[in-house]
C-alpha cells in the first residue's frame, strides 16, 4: 500500500508511546504490594527483567526486521506486550509471583524487545537527511510514556481496581500497538532509498555493512560500551534521585516527587532535542558534549546544596541519558549505514539489558557500603570521564575518514 512518510513517523511514535508505559511501573508498586503482600523488591524486580528481556531480545528481534519486515515484529510485540500486561493482572489475581515474573518480565520484555527496535531502523530509511530528528521523535514516545500512562493508570485503578486496570490496558495496548505496527513500512524502493541514504556514511564511502560485520568492529564496540555506561549512570540516578535531592539540598519527600516529575520531562524532551542537535552538530561532537556535561554535573552534586540549582543538574543530566538512546541509531547508521541497521542496533542495545541490571546494583552496594550517595556520584563520574574519552576514542575515524575496522 502507498504511504506517507509522516504517518510512517508518526505510527512509530504512537508504537513507542505505548511500550513506553514500562517506565510506569512503580505507579503499580504499592497497589500490588497492598493487593498480594509480595515485598516491595519482589515487585520492582519483575521491572528490571523486563528491561533485560528487552535489552537481550533486541539483538535477535532487529535481525527479524530485516527479514520480515517492521510490521510483522511489531506485530509480534504487540501480541507479546498486550498478553504480558494482561497475565499481570492474572498473576496479582491469584497471588502467583512466579507468573508475574513470566508475564511481565519475560513476555512483557520480549514485547518490549520487539517493540523498541521495530520503528527506528524504518523511520531512519524515510528521512535519509534528517536521521537525527527521526530517531528523536520516535524515541521521544519512549521517553514521555510514563507521564501519560500515570495518571490513566492511577484513574483506572480507583474506577475498576487494580486486576481490571491491566487487563484493561493490555488489550489497549495490543489493538493501539497492532494497529499502529501495520503502518511501519520501509520505503517501497528500498534500493533508492539505500543509495540515497549513502551519502551520509562518511566512514564506508558508501559501502553498507551487514550486522554480523559490523559487530566485529572496534566502533561497535566502543559505541556499546559508551551506551553501556550512559545507560548505567542514567538508571542509578533515576532510581535515587529522590532520596539524593533530600540529602545533598534538604528538599521535603513531596518536593522531590515533583522533582523527579520534572526531570522524567527532560529524559523525554532531550532525546528529541540532542538527536536532532546530532543532525547539525554531528554524532561525535554530541556524544562528547553530553558526556563532559554530565560528568562535570554529577560531580557538581556533590557540592549543590540548593534545591533549585540541584533540579537544573538533574534536568540536563537526565536529557543526556535520554540523549543516549536516541542520538546511538543514527550514529550507527553514520557508520554502517542503513542496510542491516534493525539488526545492527537490536546488537547495540543489549548494552540496555545488563545496564538496567547493573546500574541498580552499583548504586545499591555504594549506598550499603558507605551510608551515602557521595560514593556513588564519584563512581558515576568516573564512568562518565571514560565515557568521554571513548568518545574521542571513536571520533578519530571521522576526523581520519577510515573505514571500521574489521577484526
Amino acid at each position: 500500500m502507498s504511504i506517507n512518510r509522516y504517518i510512517v513517523a508518526a505510527a512509530g511514535v504512537i508504537f513507542h508511546l505505548m511500550i513506553g508505559s514500562v517506565y510506569a511501573w512503580s505507579v503499580y508498586t504499592q497497589p500490588i504490594h497492598a493487593t498480594t503482600g509480595w515485598a516491595e523488591t519482589a515487585i520492582t524486580f519483575a521491572f528490571s527483567l523486563a528491561i533485560f528481556f528487552l535489552g537481550m531480545s533486541a539483538a535477535f528481534a532487529g535481525r527479524l526486521v530485516e527479514h520480515f519486515g517492521p510490521h510483522v515484529t511489531g506485530t509480534i510485540a504487540s501480541v507479546c506486550y498486550g498478553a504480558g500486561t494482561a497475565l499481570t493482572g492474572v498473576a496479582i489475581h491469584t497471588h502467583q509471583l512466579w507468573l508475574l515474573y513470566l508475564a511481565y518480565g519475560v513476555l512483557g520484555g520480549l514485547g518490549l524487545g520487539f517493540g523498541y527496535v521495530t520503528p527506528v531502523s524504518t523511520i531512519i530509511k524515510w528521512f535519509p537527511k534528517h536521521r537525527g530528528l527521526a530517531t528523536g521523535c520516535a524515541i521521544m514516545g519512549f521517553g514521555f510514556a510514563a507521564m501519560i500512562t500515570s495518571p490513566i493508570a492511577h484513574a483506572l485503578i480507583a474506577a475498576v481496581g487494580l486486576i481490571k486496570t491491566f487487563y484493561a490496558l493490555g488489550a489497549a495496548y495490543f489493538i493501539v500497538m497492532l494497529t499502529a505496527a501495520q503502518f511501519i513500512r520501509p520505503p517501497k524502493h528500498t534500493q533508492a532509498a539505500t543509495t540515497a541514504d549513502t551519502t551520509g556514511v562518511s566512514l564506508m564511502g558508501g559501502q553498507q555493512l551487514t550486522a554480523n560485520q559490523a559487530v566485529k568492529t572496534r566502533e561497535f564496540r566502543l559505541l556499546w560500551l559508551m551506551l553501556f555506561i550512559n545507560i548505567t549512570c542514567g538508571i542509578g540516578l533515576v532510581a535515587a534521585a529522590s532520596p539524593m535531592a533530600q540529602t545533598f539540598t534538604g528538599m521535603s519527600v513531596g518536593k522531590a516527587a515533583l522533582m523527579v516529575g520534572i526531570i522524567g520531562v527532560f529524559n523525554g524532551l532531550g532525546r528529541l532535542l540532542w538527536a536532532s542537535a546530532s543532525d547539525y552538530l554531528g554524532r561525535p561532537n554530541t556524544f562528547s558534549l553530553v558526556f563532559f556535561l554530565m560528568a562535570a554535573l554529577i560531580a557538581g552534586l556533590l557540592v549543590t546544596h540548593q534545591p533549585a540549582w540541584f533540579t537544573v543538574a538533574m534536568c540536563i543530566i537526565l536529557s543526556g541519558y535520554g540523549a543516549g538512546f536516541s542520538v546511538i541509531p543514527a550514529y550507527l547508521s553514520d557508520i554502517f549505514g542503513t542496510r542491516e541497521l534493525g539488526a545492527i542496533h537490536g546488537y547495540v542495545l543489549t548494552a540496555w539489558g545488563i545496564a538496567g541490571l547493573v546500574g541498580p546494583v552499583v548504586l545499591a552496594i555504594s549506598h550499603q557500603l558507605t551510608h551515602s550517595y557521595t560514593a556513588t556520584l564519584l563512581i558515576f563520574t568516573g564512568l562518565e570521564l571514560l565515557a568521554l574519552a571513548v568518545s574521542f576514542r571513536i571520533r578519530k575515524a571521522f576526523v581520519t575518514n577510515t573505514a571500521p575496522e574489521l577484526d
